[in-house]
C-alpha cells in the first residue's frame, strides 16, 4: 500500500478456508480489505488467485496489518481457539489504539470471551466475539453472524457484518446479540441444536430403513418429499442428497461405505456443560452428544455385540410409518429447540444479557446450517409473547406436537420393540411427559436425599423447609 491509497476499512487475519472466504465476501461487497496470515505465502496465494474479486491490500506483519486501517480499526481474527487466538490479540494489543475493534469470528468459548473483552476493555479496545455459522460456504456466499460486544463497537462494525450475511426477506441474518460473550454463547447453543438436530434425522433414516425396509435411496426420496413440508430445512435437505449418493470406488450407497463413527469438536458438549451449571434440561442436545460418543466406542460395542449378539430387526414395511416417523420427527426438533432457547433465556438472566430470543430465530433462518423454516414460527412465537415459558406452549408449537403424539409414541414403541436405539426420539418425548405431569417421582428422590443425608424437603401444604429424624423417633421438625 501506498501512502496515496485509501486505507482499508476492515482487516482478515488467519487466511485458513474460513477466513479467507470471509476476506473474500467482504472483498466482493466493496470493502476494502487488509488480509495477514502467519505465513505470509497463504496471504500472497489469496491475492494471487481472488485478487479480481474486489480489493485486497496484503500485509506481511501485523504492524503492516494496523497501519493499513482507517480509525477506529477493525481486525477479524479467525485463527484456531484457544492459545492461538490469546497469542494473537496479545501481539495486536500494543498495536492498535483507544477505540479500536477486534473481532474474534472463531468458535471460541463464550467464558474465553468474556475474559477477553473485560481484559481489552481496560485497554480502551472493543472486542466483539462474533459466532459465525455456515460453514465455508456461509463465510463466502453470507452466513449467519451472532456479535457480541458493545453497543458501540456494533456502531461502527454492524452495517459491515449486515452487508456480507445471510439475507432472507431483506434483513440480515446478523443482529448484535448483547455484551461481551453473548455472541460466543448463542453460537455455542445453535451447534448444540444442530446435534440434536442431526441425530434427530439419523433415527429417522435408521428406522425407515431397518423397520420399514427401504434402501438408502428411497429413504433419500422420503426427505426430498419432508422438505418441501413442515420439516423444510438445509439438514432434511442434505440428507437427502447424502442418502441418495452412490459411491464411485464401491458401487454403494456411501452411507453404507463410511464408518459409523460420529465425531465432534466440542461445541455439542459445551452446551451440555453449560445447560448443567444453569440447572436446564437440554436432553435432547445431552443424547446427542452421547450418541456420537457410543458410536466411537468400536471397542466396547464390539465386546457388547459379541457377548449378546447383534440386534436382529426384522424389516416390517408399512406405509403408515413413513408419516409417523415424520410427525416424531418433527415434534422431537421442535423440543430440542425449545430446550436450546430455554438455555439462552437462563443464561441471558445469569449474566444480563438481555437476549431477544426472537431477534436470534430471526438471524438462524438464513446462511447457518439450522436454517428451516419452522423459524419464522418461533419468531412469531416470540414476537407475540418475549416472556413465553415454554416455546412449547405458543399456540403453534402447541397445536402441531399435540397433533403428532400419537404417531410419536407409536414410532417409540416400535423401535424399543424392535431394538433399535432412538435416544432422541425417547428423550425428547420424555422431556414432553415430564413437562406434562402434575406430580413427578422428584418426590421420592426429595424423601431419600433427606433420608441419608438430611438435606430436607419442602412440602405441599405449606411453606418451610422441614426434615424426618430417620434414625430415630422419625418425627417431622422444620429446618
Amino acid at each position: 500500500m501506498t501512502t496515496s491509497e485509501a486505507p482499508a476499512r476492515i482487516a482478515v487475519t488467519g487466511l485458513a478456508v474460513m477466513g479467507s472466504n470471509l476476506a473474500r465476501n467482504l472483498a466482493r461487497h466493496g470493502f476494502r480489505v487488509a488480509v495477514h496470515n502467519r505465513t505470509s505465502t497463504r496471504t500472497k496465494a489469496l491475492v494471487e488467485e481472488h485478487g479480481h474479486e474486489g480489493d485486497f491490500v496484503p500485509a506481511d506483519t501485523l504492524e503492516q496489518l494496523v497501519a493499513s486501517l482507517q480509525t477506529p480499526r477493525q481486525i477479524i481474527i479467525m485463527v484456531k481457539a484457544g492459545a492461538p487466538t490469546d497469542a494473537v490479540i496479545d501481539e495486536l494489543a500494543p498495536l492498535l489504539e483507544p477505540g479500536d475493534m477486534v473481532i474474534d469470528g472463531g468458535n471460541a468459548h463464550y467464558a474465553d470471551t468474556r475474559r477477553r473483552e473485560a481484559a481489552l476493555r481496560e485497554l480502551g479496545l472493543h472486542f466483539v466475539g462474533a459466532g459465525i455459522s455456515g460453514g465455508e460456504e456461509g463465510a463466502l456466499n453470507g452466513p449467519s453472524i451472532m456479535p457480541g460486544g458493545s453497543v458501540e463497537s456494533y456502531r461502527h462494525l454492524g452495517p459491515v457484518l449486515e452487508a456480507i450475511a445471510a439475507q432472507v426477506d431483506g434483513v440480515p441474518c446478523c443482529v448484535h446479540v448483547g455484551p461481551d460473550g453473548a455472541g460466543h454463547f448463542v453460537k455455542m447453543v445453535h451447534n448444540g441444536i444442530e446435534y440434536a438436530d442431526m441425530q434427530l434425522i439419523a433415527e429417522a433414516y435408521d428406522l425407515l430403513r431397518r423397520v420399514g425396509g427401504r434402501t438408502p435411496a428411497q429413504v433419500a426420496d422420503v426427505f426430498r418429499d419432508w422438505n418441501s413440508g413442515d420439516l423444510e430445512s438445509y439438514l432434511v435437505e442434505i440428507t437427502a442428497e447424502v442418502l441418495g449418493h452412490t459411491d464411485p470406488d464401491t458401487g454403494a450407497a456411501l452411507v453404507d461405505v463410511i464408518a459409523d463413527e460420529a465425531e465432534q469438536k466440542g461445541t455439542g458438549r459445551w452446551t451440555v456443560q453449560e445447560a448443567l451449571e444453569l440447572g436446564v434440561p437440554v436432553t435432547g442436545i445431552a443424547e446427542a452428544v452421547f450418541a456420537r460418543s457410543l458410536s466411537g466406542r468400536v471397542e466396547q460395542r464390539t465386546a457388547v455385540r459379541a457377548a449378546f449378539g447383534a440386534s436382529e430387526v426384522v424389516p416390517a414395511p408399512d406405509d403408515s410409518l413413513v408419516d409417523d416417523v415424520r410427525q416424531a420427527l418433527y415434534a422431537s426438533k421442535v423440543v430440542a429447540y425449545a430446550q436450546g432457547f430455554d438455555q439462552m433465556r437462563a443464561a441471558s438472566a445469569e449474566y444480563g444479557w438481555d437476549l431477544d430470543l426472537g431477534a436470534m430465530a430471526t438471524i438462524w433462518r438464513g446462511g447457518c446450517i439450522i436454517r428451516a423454516r419452522f423459524l419464522d414460527r418461533i419468531r412469531e412465537a416470540y414476537d407475540k409473547a418475549p416472556e413465553l415459558a415454554s416455546l412449547l406452549v405458543d399456540d403453534y408449537f402447541r397445536d402441531a406436537v399435540a397433533n403428532a403424539e400419537a404417531a410419536w409414541r407409536r414410532v417409540v414403541v416400535k423401535a424399543v420393540t424392535a431394538g433399535v436405539p432412538v435416544p432422541g426420539f425417547v428423550s425428547a418425548l420424555a422431556y414432553y411427559d415430564g413437562l406434562r405431569s402434575e406430580r413427578l417421582p422428584a418426590s421420592l428422590v426429595q424423601g431419600l436425599r433427606d433420608f441419608f443425608g438430611a438435606h430436607t424437603y419442602r412440602r405441599t401444604d405449606r411453606a418451610g423447609s422441614f426434615h424426618t429424624r430417620w434414625s430415630g423417633d422419625r418425627a417431622q421438625v422444620e429446618a
